[in-house]
Parts: C-alpha cells; structure tokens; sequence
C-alpha cells in the first residue's frame, strides 16, 4: 500500500473522538456533485507512429458516427449527477444516490462497504476500490468513525442504509478524526486536522 492511502479502520479510534449533542435542528440542505475521472491508456509497444494516427483518426470518426445513439447506463448517470445533502441535527450531511432493495444493518454486525474518502477540496486520500477489497468491520461498535456508524446504522433524521445501497455523507470534524487528524508524521498530514470529510459508501451487505 502507498503511504498517500488512509485505510480508514486502522486509523479510526476505537471510540468516537467527540461526543457531540445538538439541539434538533430544521434541515437545510447544499448541493455537491460526484465527481470521477476515467484515465485510458494505449499501449504503443507494437504501434508505429502513422499507424496510432491513422487509428486515432479511425476512433474518432467511428465516436462522431456512433454519438447520436449513445445514451449513457442510467445507474451511471444518476451517480454522477447532483446530489442534494440533508443536515441531519448531529451536523452529518448525507445523500442517497442509490437506494438499496437488501436489509440494513444492525448495530454490532459484521458487514462490508466500499467506499473512497475526499477532503473537502476534492483530494482522495483513500479508495477500497483501488485496492479492489472492501472494508469489512463491525458496525456500531466503534471500530470506524463515528459519522460512518451513524450514516449507515441510521438515527437522529437519518434513514439506515439498505444492501446495495450507495450514499454520500459528509461528515464534520467531530464525527471525523476531530483535532488530530490522521496520516500524521513529520508535521503533515493526510487528514489535516479539524477536516470535513466526503464519503461515496457503497453498503454491499454482511460479511
């Protein structure tokens, strides 16, 4: 594993930073979008320089003619489009973007989530995905942050997550890493302390 990577389990505190109580607030609500960047690379090992011109050229053209027919898969759409956050009284925020059709989970239970963690400016600093494994912890019993075990368990205006579901939670510091931050060393660190945190979750179901 790189050192820019933060697997989130080994870096949550066995118990929540902070025990934070708000008084039950109106919600409101913000907009953010998910963003996702596709890389493709082509391999000129055996290509010669007019022949990866002359297949550019062929795509492009095949791309121009193909383009009016081309509608994009809608679960991929929907995932990449707006998504309004509901402020819940405890301060996470969270979006559905797929609502799952399995059970949800319960407090104690052994079950595993996709995800990948942004900073607030957009930086991922984690992504089960790219180390193709989910996580696999107990939820609710304080082996992750505390707003991951509030945004898929549920409660306090927040629905529980359903199997197969996808949700985006914004968490701030105190359901984060709080004041210390994480992935410290040598005076930085690769959760600043006092961070907003964004999670895409994908909740697949017990492990």
């Amino acid at each position: 594993m790189s050192a820019s990577t933060v697997p989130l389990l080994s870096l949550s505190p066995t118990k929540p930073l902070f025990h934070t109580s708000k008084p039950a607030t109106a919600i409101t609500t913000t907009t953010t979008s998910a963003a996702s960047t596709t890389t493709t690379t082509l391999s000129h090992s055996t290509i010669n320089r007019r022949e990866a011109v002359g297949l550019g050229l062929s795509l492009g053209l095949l791309h121009d003619l193909l383009l009016p027919f081309v509608r994009p898969e809608p679960s991929i759409a929907a995932e990449q489009s707006p998504c309004e956050l509901t402020v819940a009284p405890s301060g996470l925020e969270f979006c559905d973007r797929v609502v799952g059709t399995g059970p949800e989970a319960t407090k104690g239970q052994l079950i595993k989530a996709h995800y990948v963690g942004r900073l607030e400016d957009g930086k991922v600093f984690d992504s089960s995905y790219n180390r193709g494994k989910p996580l696999t912890f107990r939820v609710g019993a304080g082996e992750v942050i505390k707003g991951w075990d509030q945004g898929i368990l549920g409660g306090d205006g927040i629905p529980p997550m359903l199997a197969g579901g996808k949700r985006t939670l914004k968490l701030p510091p105190e359901l984060g890493y709080g004041m210390r931050g994480a992935g410290c060393r040598g005076g930085t660190c690769i959760i600043p302390p006092d961070s907003t945190l964004l999670f895409d979750v994908e909740f697949i179901g017990k492990a």
